[in-house]
């Protein structure tokens, strides 16, 4: 049973000390209202202190009326009498008004509000889209979706997660579009998690997809306001983290992982081409080194003759299996990518320039790799990147590790059972029912206008079937800690 407050003050004073370990940044302010002692508890480092003296402390000094509510000039002042209630308003950056001979005591919302401004995103950079993006604070994110959606269809649903952290998530979808048993499941599977901290986006991710050993992201992570709007309003459901710039977007499908924002607001065919060309940067970062290893290894013959000589040439003083070359060259292409991210800017840009070329030149001229090796890792690498979320290229170099160790085995027969496997679990993976390769898998004509190509606006009149799927109820257990 909930600890409650009493009419003594000092009593209620010590409870609420004691829920909070005694800590010393719980600051008070004491003062006479109505004839009566009264003390003002808050968090130093939460709560605007201008706020607190203009709204509070000012009009309680000045008051004419014994009612505290019509003193305090804030517009969110609430009524409490538990202690856990009580504990939580202050850890939100309210403060906390206690009146001797009063059973409840009044939270005024004074907290302190630092945040980054509104900036372009450093990770989806667009031409023609719009500039602005999400930032750690929840409320302004939310702000920039209603700014977008200006309906009263838009539904927020509100929870508290981590037992330690007490982190505030969003759920946000349209009441009219959305599936609503979709919807109740991700509510039961967010409300399930049961972990003592939990600080992104990315945590709640693990907890509640549906196949958790799968190599592909069946999640959308954007910091693009007009991207999560765009998926808003196809009857997707957003998820927003409280400090985690990223906002989740579920059910997704493969394809959304090559739609960029610039892709619409470009003409159709010059979408299309580049969309194209990010298709074909997957297969290439998947396949390319495994079909070098194969040619090298078992079908040379496949080559014209020139090339072959000219590769042949290159091999002649590499001692190693080009299975081992292709495999050392991207643990080496890793190393560089975590250098150049962990490092400042200039020195990864130093990282970047001595990996691309001292290193490469020098393992080149010292025989260990040979130059078509170089070149085929360097598009591999260039592939990887042209993914517009981060999440699919990184999947795409993992998978790349399978696909050549089949290759140095069994050559191109090898590649061939590799990529039918991951076909075969493309077409089975499902997201919250919706199956993650559609509309290709199953398919559906009609759907295809926006996938491989990017057909004109006015023929995209319809949502696509699947933003309503005709939800498949699948048994589903909570991987946060079990409750003690």
């Amino acid at each position: 049973m909930e600890e409650q407050l009493t009419q003594e003050l000092q009593n209620n004073f010590r409870k609420i000390l004691k829920y909070f370990s005694y800590t010393e940044d719980l600051a008070t302010k004491e003062m006479i209202f109505d004839n009566k002692n009264c003390t003002i508890l808050f968090l130093d480092s939460m709560v605007n202190k201008e706020q607190l003296q203009t709204f509070v402390i000012a009009p309680i000094l000045e008051a004419e009326t014994r009612e505290i509510d019509k003193v305090v000039e804030a517009t969110e002042v609430q009524a409490v009498s538990s202690i856990s209630e009580i504990g939580s308003k202050l850890m939100e950056g309210c403060c906390v008004i206690l009146i001797e001979g009063r059973e409840v005591a009044w939270t005024v919302s004074v907290a302190e509000t630092t945040s980054r401004s509104i900036e372009t995103p450093a990770n989806e950079r667009s031409i023609k889209s719009a500039h602005d993006g999400f930032v750690e604070s929840i409320g302004t994110n939310l702000l920039l979706i209603r700014r977008r959606v200006k309906t009263p269809q838009l539904k927020v649903q509100s929870y508290t997660l981590g037992r330690q952290s007490n982190t505030k998530v969003n759920l946000v979808y349209l009441a009219n579009l959305a599936n609503s048993e979709m919807v109740e499941e991700i509510k039961r599977r967010v409300s399930s998690i049961d972990v003592d901290q939990l600080l992104s986006s990315g945590e709640i991710e693990e907890f509640i997809e549906d196949n958790p050993y799968s190599p592909f992201p069946q999640m959308l992570h954007t910091e693009r306001p007009d991207r999560a709007v765009s998926y808003l309003t196809e009857g997707k459901v957003l998820l927003l983290v409280d400090g985690d710039p990223r906002v989740l977007i579920m059910p997704i499908t493969f394809f959304a992982f090559y739609q960029a924002s610039d892709d619409y607001n470009s003409r159709w065919m010059v979408g299309t081409f580049f969309r194209c060309i990010r298709f074909l940067s997957y297969i290439i970062s998947i396949c390319l080194p495994a079909i070098y290893i194969a040619i090298v290894s078992y079908h040379s013959e496949v080559l014209p003759i020139g090339i072959l000589y000219s590769v042949r040439v290159s091999l002649e003083n590499v001692p190693f299996h080009p299975f081992i070359e292709a495999f050392t060259m991207q643990i080496v292409l890793e190393l560089l990518k975590e250098a150049s991210i962990r490092l400042p800017t200039p020195i990864a840009q130093t990282i970047g320039i001595v990996g691309g070329v001292v290193i490469g030149t020098a393992v080149v001229e010292a025989s260990f790799v040979s130059n078509t090796m170089v070149v085929i890792i360097g598009l591999t690498a260039i592939s990887s990147f042209v993914a517009p979320v981060n999440e699919m290229g990184t999947s795409a170099r993992l998978l790349g590790f399978p696909v050549m160790v089949a290759a140095a085995v069994l050559g191109f027969f090898g590649i061939a059972i590799v990529l039918m496997v991951i076909v075969m679990h493309l077409c089975k993976l499902e997201t919250f029912g919706m199956p993650y390769f559609s509309p290709l898998a199953p398919l559906k004509e009609k759907d295809l206008k926006d996938t491989l190509i990017r057909m004109p606006a006015w023929k995209m009149v319809t949502r696509p079937s699947d933003s309503l799927p005709a939800y498949k109820k699948q048994q589903w257990r909570t991987r946060g800690w079990k409750k003690s």
